[in-house]
């Protein structure tokens, strides 16, 4: 059954709610408008939520009030079950997690599936995800990446060492209290020396963002770490050893018949072989490295 294929019978519409992930003041006004307008609404905390609409000036639900559930890791199997009927009997259902996307490491994901298999309407409410702002703060690529979660308590070092050759910047979620042992792991795996950062309770008032090589940040990471924690990790570089200028040529040449732009191609290939885009520039136009010559 694909979307669309209950139009003949009214349904809910199921909505996923990105809530700020630190400063309420990154709320959009959508979200408190569907906060306000929603008569079911599942979240991951009640409690956490009603502070957030306290503190936003909104009561869920407006003058009526809404019906608000718990919906969290050991209850979400239950409690899909029970929104489902909710809206196959037409009731609207709004899911919010504490902070960031529902399904993004937080519970959402079944429930959506359950829908998408049914054919109820899904959209969402988007809203700040920790994923991408320690992304485009880490100071590492960000042209591709990929989010590895919450990196598992048993067989850390196996996991780790199957991702040592990704080539894509990795974000990773850790607790506090895991977070140094979880670096020296990554040190072990990928290299002392990979770039990474740690982002620390971001976009809250005692921010940071923690750059250098893994070795050196498991190191600053033993004196504790406190607060909500993302982890992004440069990609592996391509194995072989350095490449020579007639390679980097050749690869631009490449390229190019390809039918990617020489600007593209230059700067795809700088980044695959780690040297910097100028050299490869200079290479292609025939400009010779020291001025003087």
């Amino acid at each position: 059954m694909v979307e669309g294929d209950r139009t003949a019978e009214r349904v809910g519409t199921l909505t996923l709610a990105g809530l700020p992930i630190g400063n309420i003041e990154d709320a959009p006004p959508r979200l408190l408008r569907v906060l306000t307008e929603s008569r079911v609404i599942a979240a991951e905390d009640t409690r956490r939520l009603r502070q957030f609409a306290t503190r936003a000036g909104v009561r869920p639900g407006g003058a009526e009030g809404a019906r608000i559930v718990s919906y969290y890791d050991a209850n979400e199997s239950r409690r899909t079950e029970e929104l489902l009927t909710d809206l196959r009997e037409g009731r609207d259902v709004l899911v919010v997690t504490d902070a960031g996307m529902p399904g993004v490491s937080d519970p959402g994901y079944r429930l959506t599936a359950a829908c998408a298999a049914e054919g109820i309407p899904v959209t969402a409410v988007p809203g700040p995800s920790a994923v991408t702002t320690a992304l485009v703060v880490s100071g590492l690529p960000t042209d591709r990446f990929c989010f590895e979660g919450f990196p598992p308590r048993k067989g850390l070092s196996g996991y780790l060492t199957e991702l040592a050759g990704e080539r894509r910047t990795m974000v990773f979620f850790e607790s506090p209290h895991r977070v140094a042992a979880t670096l020296a792991a990554m040190a072990e795996a990928f290299g002392a020396d990979r770039r990474a950062a740690v982002c620390r309770e971001l976009t809250k008032t005692y921010e940071e963002v923690r750059r250098g090589g893994l070795a050196e940040l498991a190191v600053w990471a033993a004196d504790g770490v406190r607060g909500e924690v993302s982890v992004v990790v440069e990609g592996a570089r391509p194995a072989g050893g350095a490449a020579t200028d007639e390679q980097l040529i050749a690869a631009v040449a490449a390229l190019e018949e390809d039918g990617e732009r020489r600007k593209d191609a230059i700067a795809r290939v700088a980044k695959e072989v780690g040297v910097p885009k100028r050299r490869v520039y200079d290479l292609v136009h025939g400009i010779a490295a020291d001025a003087g010559e």
